[in-house]
């Protein structure tokens, strides 16, 4: 997520450069064929291209909407995951007297954080974060899941022993929930918690499996795709025939001015195409990097400052100084 004020035009433009690339030979082709090689027929009425513009701006803003939609109930969940992490370390505080006890649940509720976000970041086909434009834009952030393996992650907060009986398994975020469960069994049985504390936290866990439940809908379940091509297809289409309904449009503007640029109006066509083209690709762009907020682009959730957050307020609410650093960047934070 970007924390500061806003991203830079120069850093846009560049992000985008590859469609105005292709966007500048699709804008001039049409008029080079038109004022060079004399096709003064190939043109389409500027109406054609203002509905397919407009069927373009409809099908454009509405995915823009469902994937900002998207990102926003990620946020929310992600701050239900927050909250309820909060709300585990204080019961286990209030509930469980032995220190050592209560200790090992909250390093094993880390370790449950750092399982899932790992789980959360792991590539998907559909996802954008792999394409050209946001791998090179990778340089200005670090996707802290990358730069670690997920076993040296755990291994601030799991001994040995059970570090291993999760490789065996495949989703190792369900199995630390469970022997969360089956460690509570055992303090029941040792007398440390009473059943009715057994039972608040067992509530706590199966409330944690819902929350991950719905994290994994998000990540697992894209954008449909026919809508994703829907909208491709629009666009580009948009894109080709603009400059086809332009060019005869600026030509008649050679009847109304005079000097250099008489004979030359044509030319325009060029230039707006271009603008209009790019504002209709930039936006689908945008919407694409918005699309899955846990991919690791520069727009997502960032699940790892704030399991660091949540970190340091469980262990400082149990009196432990072992603190993992804030990161503290004003740009794009993950």
């Amino acid at each position: 997520m970007h924390l500061g004020k806003s991203y830079r035009p120069y850093e846009f433009v560049v992000w985008t450069r590859r469609n105005i690339y292709g966007l500048l030979v699709v804008s001039l082709l049409p008029t080079l064929l038109y004022q060079v090689l004399g096709f003064k027929w190939l043109t389409l009425p500027l109406s054609v291209v203002t509905l397919l513009g407009t069927a373009a701006t409809f099908v454009v803003g509405f995915k823009n909407v469902q994937t900002y939609a998207r990102t926003v109930e990620a946020q929310r969940l992600w701050m239900s995951i927050v909250s309820a992490s909060r709300f585990w370390g204080l019961i286990v505080r209030n509930f469980v007297g032995d220190a050592e006890q209560g200790a090992r649940l909250v390093d094993r509720h880390m370790a449950w954080l750092t399982a899932l976000r790992y789980q959360l970041r792991t590539y998907r086909v559909w996802e954008s974060v792999e394409s050209r434009s946001n791998a090179e834009y990778r340089k200005h952030y670090v996707i802290p899941e990358r730069a670690e393996s997920l076993e040296a992650a755990l291994a601030r907060h799991l001994p040995p022993g059970e570090i291993q009986s999760l490789a065996l398994v495949d989703s190792k975020a369900v199995q630390l929930l469970a022997t969360q469960g089956a460690a509570l069994r055992e303090l029941l049985g040792a007398g440390v918690i009473t059943a009715a504390e057994y039972a608040e936290c067992n509530s706590r866990l199966r409330e944690l499996l819902d929350l991950q439940g719905q994290a994994e809908r998000i990540k697992n379940f894209p954008y449909p795709r026919q809508y994703a091509v829907v909208n491709r297809l629009f666009v580009r289409f948009f894109c080709v025939v603009l400059p086809f309904g332009l060019t005869s449009q600026f030509d008649q503007l050679n009847q109304s001015v005079g000097g250099f640029m008489q004979g030359h109006m044509v030319w325009l066509a060029v230039p707006f195409s271009l603008i209009v083209s790019w504002i209709y690709t930039s936006l689908e762009q945008v919407g694409e990097s918005t699309e899955n907020p846990f991919e690791g682009g520069a727009n997502d959730v960032p699940i790892s400052q704030l399991s660091t957050v949540v970190e340091r307020d469980v262990k400082q609410m149990h009196g432990r100084a072992d603190l993992p650093a804030l990161n503290e960047e004003k740009g794009i934070v993950l």
